[in-house]
Protein backbone atom coordinates (compact mmCIF):
# COMPACT_ATOMS: atom_id res chain seq x y z
CA UNK A 1 0.00 0.00 0.00
CA UNK A 2 1.37 3.62 -0.99
CA UNK A 3 -0.77 6.67 0.67
CA UNK A 4 0.16 9.85 -1.35
CA UNK A 5 -1.03 13.74 -0.25
CA UNK A 6 -1.56 16.09 -3.36
CA UNK A 7 -1.62 19.53 -2.63
CA UNK A 8 -0.58 22.96 -4.66
CA UNK A 9 -0.53 26.39 -5.03
CA UNK A 10 0.66 27.65 -1.69
CA UNK A 11 1.39 30.63 -3.27
CA UNK A 12 3.67 31.51 0.03
CA UNK A 13 4.07 35.60 0.75
CA UNK A 14 0.98 36.76 -1.15
CA UNK A 15 -0.01 40.03 0.02
CA UNK A 16 -3.87 40.09 0.27
CA UNK A 17 -4.74 44.11 -0.20
CA UNK A 18 -2.36 44.79 2.00
CA UNK A 19 -2.35 42.50 4.84
CA UNK A 20 0.27 39.90 5.38
CA UNK A 21 -0.82 36.20 5.32
CA UNK A 22 1.85 34.86 7.54
CA UNK A 23 0.03 33.42 9.72
CA UNK A 24 -2.57 32.23 7.77
CA UNK A 25 0.31 30.07 5.88
CA UNK A 26 1.79 29.21 8.97
CA UNK A 27 -1.88 27.80 10.18
CA UNK A 28 -2.06 25.96 7.37
CA UNK A 29 0.96 23.87 7.20
CA UNK A 30 0.86 23.41 10.89
CA UNK A 31 -2.45 21.25 9.81
CA UNK A 32 -0.91 20.00 6.79
CA UNK A 33 1.73 18.63 9.58
CA UNK A 34 -0.71 17.15 11.14
CA UNK A 35 -2.65 15.40 8.42
CA UNK A 36 0.87 14.09 7.35
CA UNK A 37 1.63 12.98 10.92
CA UNK A 38 -2.27 11.21 10.81
CA UNK A 39 -2.37 9.60 7.53
CA UNK A 40 0.88 8.18 7.46
CA UNK A 41 1.77 9.43 4.06
CA UNK A 42 4.45 7.80 2.13
CA UNK A 43 4.99 10.88 -0.53
CA UNK A 44 3.51 13.88 -0.42
CA UNK A 45 3.26 16.01 -4.13
CA UNK A 46 3.13 19.41 -4.07
CA UNK A 47 2.28 20.90 -7.68
CA UNK A 48 3.77 24.17 -8.33
CA UNK A 49 3.34 27.90 -7.35
CA UNK A 50 4.69 27.26 -4.00
CA UNK A 51 5.95 31.02 -3.62
CA UNK A 52 3.31 34.05 -5.07
CA UNK A 53 6.80 35.53 -6.25
CA UNK A 54 9.23 34.64 -8.59
CA UNK A 55 11.61 36.41 -5.97
CA UNK A 56 10.26 35.69 -2.61
CA UNK A 57 11.30 37.47 0.79
CA UNK A 58 13.84 36.23 3.42
CA UNK A 59 10.51 35.46 5.50
CA UNK A 60 8.69 33.50 3.40
CA UNK A 61 11.41 31.12 2.33
CA UNK A 62 11.89 30.59 6.11
CA UNK A 63 9.22 29.64 6.47
CA UNK A 64 8.62 27.23 3.10
CA UNK A 65 12.20 25.41 4.61
CA UNK A 66 11.36 25.54 8.05
CA UNK A 67 7.91 23.40 7.44
CA UNK A 68 10.26 21.40 4.99
CA UNK A 69 12.76 20.33 7.52
CA UNK A 70 9.70 19.53 10.20
CA UNK A 71 7.88 17.25 7.95
CA UNK A 72 11.38 15.56 6.87
CA UNK A 73 12.60 15.03 10.68
CA UNK A 74 9.22 14.05 11.80
CA UNK A 75 8.18 11.29 9.52
CA UNK A 76 11.54 9.78 8.58
CA UNK A 77 9.53 7.54 5.74
CA UNK A 78 7.60 10.58 3.91
CA UNK A 79 9.48 11.00 0.32
CA UNK A 80 8.25 14.58 -0.49
CA UNK A 81 8.45 15.84 -4.59
CA UNK A 82 7.54 19.31 -5.33
CA UNK A 83 7.36 20.92 -8.84
CA UNK A 84 7.88 24.70 -9.77
CA UNK A 85 4.90 26.80 -11.06
CA UNK A 86 4.85 29.69 -13.19
CA UNK A 87 4.75 32.15 -10.05
CA UNK A 88 7.97 30.13 -8.82
CA UNK A 89 11.81 31.02 -9.94
CA UNK A 90 12.95 27.40 -11.12
CA UNK A 91 16.57 28.08 -10.56
CA UNK A 92 15.89 29.50 -7.31
CA UNK A 93 13.37 26.43 -5.96
CA UNK A 94 16.45 24.06 -6.94
CA UNK A 95 19.36 25.67 -5.67
CA UNK A 96 18.89 23.51 -2.04
CA UNK A 97 18.58 20.57 -3.92
CA UNK A 98 21.71 18.93 -2.24
CA UNK A 99 20.45 19.59 1.19
CA UNK A 100 16.78 18.83 0.58
CA UNK A 101 18.04 15.57 -1.21
CA UNK A 102 19.44 14.22 2.00
CA UNK A 103 16.19 14.87 4.01
CA UNK A 104 14.61 12.75 0.98
CA UNK A 105 12.71 15.82 -0.70
CA UNK A 106 12.93 15.98 -4.57
CA UNK A 107 12.36 19.56 -6.32
CA UNK A 108 12.05 20.01 -9.85
CA UNK A 109 11.79 23.46 -11.29
CA UNK A 110 14.36 23.39 -14.37
CA UNK A 111 14.29 20.67 -17.91
CA UNK A 112 17.79 19.65 -18.17
CA UNK A 113 19.31 19.21 -21.26
CA UNK A 114 21.90 16.17 -22.24
CA UNK A 115 24.97 16.59 -23.75
CA UNK A 116 24.03 16.48 -26.84
CA UNK A 117 21.20 19.18 -26.67
CA UNK A 118 18.27 16.71 -26.01
CA UNK A 119 15.32 16.60 -23.15
CA UNK A 120 16.91 15.05 -20.22
CA UNK A 121 13.51 12.53 -20.06
CA UNK A 122 15.22 11.14 -17.20
CA UNK A 123 15.45 13.77 -14.59
CA UNK A 124 11.83 14.60 -14.56
CA UNK A 125 11.18 10.49 -13.93
CA UNK A 126 11.15 9.66 -10.18
CA UNK A 127 11.13 6.44 -8.39
CA UNK A 128 8.70 6.41 -5.09
CA UNK A 129 9.56 3.87 -2.66
CA UNK A 130 8.75 2.73 0.51
CA UNK A 131 10.72 0.09 2.60
CA UNK A 132 13.62 0.50 0.28
CA UNK A 133 11.81 -1.03 -3.05
CA UNK A 134 10.86 1.23 -5.22
CA UNK A 135 6.83 0.59 -5.42
CA UNK A 136 5.80 3.57 -7.88
CA UNK A 137 6.91 6.09 -10.47
CA UNK A 138 6.12 10.01 -11.15
CA UNK A 139 6.80 12.28 -13.90
CA UNK A 140 7.07 14.90 -12.47
CA UNK A 141 7.05 17.84 -15.26
CA UNK A 142 7.23 21.46 -13.64
CA UNK A 143 5.85 24.37 -15.41
CA UNK A 144 6.95 24.28 -18.93
CA UNK A 145 8.34 27.47 -20.53
CA UNK A 146 9.33 28.49 -24.08
CA UNK A 147 12.05 26.30 -24.99
CA UNK A 148 11.72 23.56 -22.40
CA UNK A 149 9.22 21.71 -24.42
CA UNK A 150 9.84 19.81 -28.12
CA UNK A 151 8.68 22.71 -31.37
CA UNK A 152 5.45 21.73 -32.58
CA UNK A 153 2.58 24.19 -33.92
CA UNK A 154 1.37 25.44 -30.85
CA UNK A 155 1.60 25.07 -27.24
CA UNK A 156 -0.95 22.37 -26.83
CA UNK A 157 1.16 19.93 -29.25
CA UNK A 158 4.08 20.42 -27.96
CA UNK A 159 3.19 19.39 -24.30
CA UNK A 160 1.50 16.33 -25.35
CA UNK A 161 5.13 15.54 -27.35
CA UNK A 162 6.84 15.92 -23.60
CA UNK A 163 4.31 13.50 -21.74
CA UNK A 164 4.64 10.92 -25.13
CA UNK A 165 8.59 11.09 -24.37
CA UNK A 166 8.57 10.51 -20.80
CA UNK A 167 6.21 7.72 -20.89
CA UNK A 168 8.17 6.36 -23.80
CA UNK A 169 11.49 6.96 -21.42
CA UNK A 170 9.89 5.33 -18.20
CA UNK A 171 8.57 2.33 -20.11
CA UNK A 172 12.03 1.30 -20.39
CA UNK A 173 12.04 1.11 -16.14
CA UNK A 174 8.59 1.02 -14.84
CA UNK A 175 6.90 -2.74 -13.77
CA UNK A 176 3.29 -3.05 -14.19
CA UNK A 177 3.23 -3.92 -10.59
CA UNK A 178 4.74 -0.35 -9.99
CA UNK A 179 2.29 2.17 -10.11
CA UNK A 180 2.20 5.57 -12.48
CA UNK A 181 1.58 9.19 -11.29
CA UNK A 182 1.85 11.75 -13.09
CA UNK A 183 2.47 15.12 -11.99
CA UNK A 184 1.97 19.08 -13.82
CA UNK A 185 1.73 22.34 -13.79
CA UNK A 186 -0.60 23.48 -16.68
CA UNK A 187 -4.06 24.58 -17.77
CA UNK A 188 -6.24 21.67 -18.76
CA UNK A 189 -8.54 22.06 -21.44
CA UNK A 190 -12.52 22.10 -19.98
CA UNK A 191 -10.92 22.83 -16.21
CA UNK A 192 -14.01 24.99 -14.33
CA UNK A 193 -12.26 28.24 -14.12
CA UNK A 194 -14.18 31.44 -12.21
CA UNK A 195 -15.21 34.71 -14.03
CA UNK A 196 -12.51 37.53 -13.32
CA UNK A 197 -9.79 35.62 -11.53
CA UNK A 198 -6.62 36.98 -12.39
CA UNK A 199 -4.58 35.32 -9.75
CA UNK A 200 -5.12 32.42 -12.10
CA UNK A 201 -3.47 34.58 -15.03
CA UNK A 202 -4.68 32.43 -17.75
CA UNK A 203 -3.53 33.25 -21.17
CA UNK A 204 -6.33 34.69 -23.35
CA UNK A 205 -8.17 32.67 -25.47
CA UNK A 206 -7.22 29.55 -23.49
CA UNK A 207 -3.63 29.21 -26.06
CA UNK A 208 -2.51 27.74 -23.33
CA UNK A 209 -4.62 24.74 -22.83
CA UNK A 210 -3.75 21.50 -22.51
CA UNK A 211 -6.48 18.57 -23.22
CA UNK A 212 -6.83 16.66 -20.56
CA UNK A 213 -6.62 13.26 -22.51
CA UNK A 214 -3.03 13.33 -22.95
CA UNK A 215 -3.51 11.64 -19.46
CA UNK A 216 -5.88 8.83 -20.08
CA UNK A 217 -3.74 5.96 -20.63
CA UNK A 218 -5.14 3.19 -18.75
CA UNK A 219 -1.79 2.66 -17.05
CA UNK A 220 -1.79 5.92 -15.53
CA UNK A 221 -2.75 5.72 -11.79
CA UNK A 222 -3.21 9.75 -10.71
CA UNK A 223 -2.98 12.64 -12.25
CA UNK A 224 -1.62 15.92 -10.04
CA UNK A 225 -2.16 19.02 -11.53
CA UNK A 226 -1.92 22.67 -10.04
CA UNK A 227 -2.25 26.14 -11.14
CA UNK A 228 -6.09 26.07 -11.16
CA UNK A 229 -7.26 27.36 -7.20
CA UNK A 230 -10.51 25.59 -7.62
CA UNK A 231 -10.36 21.54 -6.40
CA UNK A 232 -11.71 19.81 -9.36
CA UNK A 233 -11.96 17.03 -11.56
CA UNK A 234 -10.97 17.74 -15.42
CA UNK A 235 -12.88 16.30 -18.46
CA UNK A 236 -15.00 13.60 -16.46
CA UNK A 237 -11.69 11.64 -15.24
CA UNK A 238 -11.74 11.46 -11.45
CA UNK A 239 -8.07 10.75 -11.79
CA UNK A 240 -7.40 13.68 -13.52
CA UNK A 241 -7.34 16.37 -10.22
CA UNK A 242 -6.46 19.46 -9.14
CA UNK A 243 -6.07 20.04 -5.49
CA UNK A 244 -6.75 24.19 -5.08
CA UNK A 245 -5.23 26.57 -3.38
CA UNK A 246 -5.66 25.79 0.45
CA UNK A 247 -6.24 29.50 0.95
CA UNK A 248 -8.42 31.78 -1.42
CA UNK A 249 -6.14 34.32 -3.48
CA UNK A 250 -8.86 36.49 -4.37
CA UNK A 251 -12.53 37.50 -3.30
CA UNK A 252 -13.91 35.38 -6.47
CA UNK A 253 -12.31 32.54 -4.68
CA UNK A 254 -14.14 33.03 -1.64
CA UNK A 255 -16.90 30.24 -1.35
CA UNK A 256 -14.14 27.34 -2.58
CA UNK A 257 -13.96 24.23 -1.14
CA UNK A 258 -9.84 24.02 0.39
CA UNK A 259 -8.01 21.04 0.77
CA UNK A 260 -5.95 18.04 -0.47
CA UNK A 261 -6.69 14.84 -1.95
CA UNK A 262 -5.76 11.68 -0.08
CA UNK A 263 -4.95 8.56 -2.55
CA UNK A 264 -4.29 5.06 -1.55
CA UNK A 265 -2.76 2.76 -4.15
CA UNK A 266 -2.70 -1.06 -4.01
CA UNK A 267 -0.33 -2.64 -6.23
CA UNK A 268 -0.58 -0.18 -9.61
CA UNK A 269 -4.45 0.78 -8.87
CA UNK A 270 -5.83 3.32 -6.74
CA UNK A 271 -7.95 1.87 -4.07
CA UNK A 272 -9.01 5.05 -2.84
CA UNK A 273 -9.25 8.54 -3.44
CA UNK A 274 -10.51 11.28 -0.73
CA UNK A 275 -11.01 14.37 0.18
CA UNK A 276 -9.75 15.93 2.94
CA UNK A 277 -11.31 19.43 3.85
CA UNK A 278 -8.86 22.59 5.11
CA UNK A 279 -11.01 25.21 7.00
CA UNK A 280 -9.46 28.48 6.36
CA UNK A 281 -8.94 30.46 9.24
CA UNK A 282 -9.69 33.04 7.82
CA UNK A 283 -12.98 33.88 5.85
CA UNK A 284 -13.63 35.95 3.18
CA UNK A 285 -16.61 38.20 3.34
CA UNK A 286 -18.40 40.26 0.70
CA UNK A 287 -21.13 42.98 0.95
CA UNK A 288 -23.21 43.19 0.09
CA UNK A 289 -23.87 39.68 -1.63
CA UNK A 290 -24.82 42.36 -5.33
CA UNK A 291 -23.67 46.17 -5.36
CA UNK A 292 -25.98 48.25 -3.33
CA UNK A 293 -26.50 51.99 -3.11
CA UNK A 294 -24.04 53.69 -0.43
CA UNK A 295 -27.05 54.51 2.03
CA UNK A 296 -27.71 50.65 2.30
CA UNK A 297 -24.65 49.54 2.18
CA UNK A 298 -23.72 51.71 5.20
CA UNK A 299 -26.54 50.03 6.96
CA UNK A 300 -25.52 46.30 6.03
CA UNK A 301 -22.81 47.30 7.66
CA UNK A 302 -24.26 48.74 10.76
CA UNK A 303 -25.24 44.72 10.85
CA UNK A 304 -21.54 43.53 11.32
CA UNK A 305 -20.26 41.75 14.60
CA UNK A 306 -18.90 44.54 16.97
CA UNK A 307 -15.65 43.68 18.21
CA UNK A 308 -12.14 43.85 18.16
CA UNK A 309 -9.98 43.15 14.96
CA UNK A 310 -7.97 39.44 15.39
CA UNK A 311 -6.83 37.18 13.36
CA UNK A 312 -9.71 35.37 12.75
CA UNK A 313 -11.56 38.39 11.35
CA UNK A 314 -12.77 38.13 8.06
CA UNK A 315 -11.12 40.22 5.37
CA UNK A 316 -13.89 42.49 4.06
CA UNK A 317 -15.12 43.29 -0.02
CA UNK A 318 -17.67 46.12 0.10
CA UNK A 319 -19.22 46.75 -3.01
CA UNK A 320 -21.28 49.74 -3.83
CA UNK A 321 -23.33 50.97 -6.90
CA UNK A 322 -23.08 54.22 -8.23
CA UNK A 323 -25.34 56.71 -9.85
CA UNK A 324 -23.19 59.61 -9.09
CA UNK A 325 -20.01 60.41 -7.95
CA UNK A 326 -19.19 60.54 -4.36
CA UNK A 327 -15.81 61.49 -3.27
CA UNK A 328 -16.40 60.14 0.37
CA UNK A 329 -17.41 56.89 -0.40
CA UNK A 330 -14.03 55.62 1.38
CA UNK A 331 -13.88 57.14 4.56
CA UNK A 332 -17.77 56.63 4.88
CA UNK A 333 -17.44 53.13 4.82
CA UNK A 334 -13.97 53.17 6.89
CA UNK A 335 -15.90 55.29 9.18
CA UNK A 336 -18.91 52.77 9.60
CA UNK A 337 -16.55 50.06 10.17
CA UNK A 338 -15.26 51.70 13.15
CA UNK A 339 -15.52 48.70 16.27
CA UNK A 340 -16.37 46.41 13.74
CA UNK A 341 -14.80 42.90 13.42
CA UNK A 342 -13.61 42.95 9.75
CA UNK A 343 -10.61 43.78 7.61
CA UNK A 344 -11.64 45.99 5.26
CA UNK A 345 -9.39 44.61 1.99
CA UNK A 346 -11.24 46.89 -0.88
CA UNK A 347 -14.20 48.73 -1.96
CA UNK A 348 -15.23 48.15 -5.58
CA UNK A 349 -17.66 50.81 -7.57
CA UNK A 350 -19.90 49.41 -9.52
CA UNK A 351 -21.72 52.53 -11.87
CA UNK A 352 -24.92 52.00 -13.12
CA UNK A 353 -25.41 53.14 -16.98
CA UNK A 354 -28.61 54.57 -18.49
CA UNK A 355 -29.76 52.10 -21.42
CA UNK A 356 -29.99 54.96 -23.66
CA UNK A 357 -26.48 55.35 -23.26
CA UNK A 358 -24.76 56.34 -26.34
CA UNK A 359 -20.64 56.42 -26.32
CA UNK A 360 -19.41 59.43 -28.21
CA UNK A 361 -15.91 58.31 -30.30
CA UNK A 362 -13.80 60.95 -30.13
CA UNK A 363 -11.09 60.88 -32.98
CA UNK A 364 -7.35 62.19 -32.45
CA UNK A 365 -8.39 65.42 -34.73
CA UNK A 366 -11.49 66.52 -33.25
CA UNK A 367 -9.02 65.66 -29.81
CA UNK A 368 -7.07 69.00 -30.88
CA UNK A 369 -9.93 70.71 -31.65
CA UNK A 370 -11.96 70.72 -28.19
CA UNK A 371 -11.12 71.95 -24.57
CA UNK A 372 -10.48 69.66 -22.18
CA UNK A 373 -13.27 70.92 -20.01
CA UNK A 374 -15.51 69.88 -23.07
CA UNK A 375 -13.63 66.12 -22.66
CA UNK A 376 -14.57 65.98 -19.41
CA UNK A 377 -17.80 66.58 -19.75
CA UNK A 378 -18.36 64.32 -22.53
CA UNK A 379 -16.50 61.51 -20.36
CA UNK A 380 -18.91 62.25 -17.12
CA UNK A 381 -22.38 62.36 -19.31
CA UNK A 382 -21.24 58.85 -20.88
CA UNK A 383 -20.42 57.62 -17.51
CA UNK A 384 -23.47 59.16 -15.01
CA UNK A 385 -25.86 59.94 -18.09
CA UNK A 386 -26.11 63.04 -16.71
CA UNK A 387 -24.59 66.60 -16.87
CA UNK A 388 -21.55 67.81 -14.90
CA UNK A 389 -22.68 69.23 -11.51
CA UNK A 390 -21.39 72.94 -11.35
CA UNK A 391 -19.34 72.63 -8.33
CA UNK A 392 -17.22 69.77 -9.94
CA UNK A 393 -17.48 72.08 -13.34
CA UNK A 394 -16.16 74.56 -10.98
CA UNK A 395 -13.11 72.65 -9.49
CA UNK A 396 -12.13 71.54 -12.51
CA UNK A 397 -11.85 75.02 -14.06
CA UNK A 398 -9.85 75.94 -11.34
CA UNK A 399 -7.34 73.03 -11.64
CA UNK A 400 -7.41 73.28 -15.49
CA UNK A 401 -6.64 76.93 -15.29
CA UNK A 402 -3.82 76.61 -13.01
CA UNK A 403 -2.41 73.83 -15.20
CA UNK A 404 -2.17 75.87 -18.36
CA UNK A 405 -0.86 79.17 -16.16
Amino acid sequence: MLTVLHTADWHIGQNFYGYDRKDEHLFFFNWLKGQIRERRADVLLVAGDIFDSPNPSAESQKIYYRFLHEISGENPGLQTLIIAGNHDSAARLEAPNPLLEDMNIIVKGLVKRTQDGEIDCRDLLVPLTKNGETVAWCIAVPYLRQGDYPPSESYAESIELMYKALYAELEKLRTPAQALIVMGHLQAKDARLSDNDRSERTVTGGLECVPADIFSGSDIGYVALGHLHRCQAVAGYENIQYAGSPLPMSFVERNYAQGINLLTFKDSKIERMERISFDSPVKLLSLPFEPEPLDDVLYAIAGLPDGEVTFHSPYLEVKVLLTEPEPSIRYRIEDALKGKSVKLACTTSHKLFSDEKILKKIEYNDLKKISPMEIAEITYRNQYNDDMPENIKSLLQSVIREAES
